[in-house]
């Protein structure tokens, strides 16, 4: 190799790195009107668990933490151990009783807040159980945004005996079994 090619080549791979220099100090601020963040990137979620049972219902709980400066809607959450699932909240019927019922809009979290999901309140109700869900085990859930963005997580099965609440309209039979 000549002194011209060496020279050629070392002045290439100085060109190089400082390029990828310049390329790793380069601005990541979004532009006016760029957004960078989705719903599911402002969440996380704390002390996630989910109530043991043989068949039939079961739920989930937590606490639903929005870091962002934004209020944050859950509109739906899905599970292997289950063949259906929706977004509940707790209310009481005009006869004084506490019945729970799919929420409409879903679970806003406001911004900077915190949501807690917990039995005799807001939870996320897993019907039509797969197969039995037993203390010890753990369930992996996936939470959808309005803005179709999604947070998986996976919550332990622990025994829980109280709040059977049960549907609204009474008719259906079933209660909450958590």
């Amino acid at each position: 190799m000549n002194i011209r090619t060496k020279k050629a080549a070392v002045m290439v791979a100085i060109l190089t790195a400082a390029a990828l220099t310049f390329t790793g100090c380069a601005s990541t601020t979004p532009t006016a009107g760029e957004q960078t963040a989705t719903e599911a990137d402002a969440i996380t979620i704390a002390d996630a668990w989910v109530k043991s049972a043989d068949s039939g219902m079961s739920a989930a709980f937590g606490t639903l933490e929005n870091a962002s400066d934004a209020d944050v809607t859950v509109s739906s959450a899905e599970t292997a151990a289950s063949a259906m699932v929706e977004l509940h909240e707790t209310v009481e019927n005009d006869a004084g009783e506490m019945v729970m019922r799919p929420i409409d809009g879903g679970f806003v979290i406001p911004a900077g807040a915190t949501l807690d999901l917990v039995p005799g309140g807001s939870h996320i109700m897993l019907m039509d159980l797969t197969a039995p869900l037993t203390a010890g085990d753990e369930v992996a859930l996936t939470l959808t945004f309005s803005d179709g963005s999604t947070y998986e997580f996976t919550a332990p099965v622990k025994d829980y005996s109280g709040a059977n609440e049960n549907y609204e309209g009474g008719d259906t039979g079933m209660d909450s079994g958590h």
